[in-house]
């Protein structure tokens, strides 16, 4: 419903802010990371959201990445996990790290989210590997094929990508750009992140 809110920064509390637009104070509940690299109060800010409805609650919640509103999309499918404990989940983790967790089966790295268990972890793991597979998951395009044959780090890369709801085309032309050589799974992420937010 709301893609964003942009607006005068008006109260911060240590789960929510407020966004004056136009006179309108919207309620918008953020993860303690997105919390802390928000500007002061009173400085215009703009926040990506999501428009939560339940049968007893309306909320939106807040991010200040695409990458992170994706990440919270996809927690909120999995079978057991709230709106409350996707944002809680972002708190401790990157949708880099996120990702790659995901790809690689690392339950280890998921438990040492609070409120994740062993069990949930590998729901998390399980569903959206799942749902990863459906949407044709593993880009193979020509083009970089040829550029980075041999190049695991790269597959891995595309694969968390995808988990971040990027499309074929928009990975592609991310990195089409790039110099992958040498390059981690998370260093070729980071960097197509930022192109990808151009």
């Amino acid at each position: 419903m709301y893609a964003y809110i942009k607006g005068t920064l008006e109260e911060k509390t240590k789960e929510s802010i407020v966004i004056d637009v136009g006179g309108i104070g919207y309620r918008i509940y953020l993860s303690e990371q997105s919390m802390s690299k928000l500007g002061d109060l009173g400085e215009v800010v703009k926040v990506y959201t999501h428009y939560h409805v339940r049968e007893d609650n309306i909320s939106l919640y807040g991010f200040l990445s695409n990458e992170e509103l994706k990440m919270f999309e996809l927690l909120i499918q999995v079978s057991g996990i709230g709106a409350k404990t996707a944002i809680t989940m972002l708190s401790s983790i990157t949708p880099s790290q996120f990702a790659i967790a995901i790809i690689s089966n690392d339950i280890k790295t998921l438990t040492k989210i609070p409120g994740v268990g062993s069990k949930s972890a590998q729901r998390i793991v399980l569903e959206l590997k799942d749902k990863l597979k459906t949407e044709d998951a593993i880009v193979k395009d020509q083009e970089i094929e040829e550029k980075v044959i041999n190049n695991e780090n790269t597959d891995e890369a595309i694969q968390a990508l995808q988990i971040l709801g990027y499309n074929k085309g928009e990975i592609t032309k991310a990195l089409d750009k790039l110099d992958l050589n040498g390059l981690s799974t998370e260093d070729i992420i980071k960097a197509a992140l930022k192109k990808l937010a151009r």
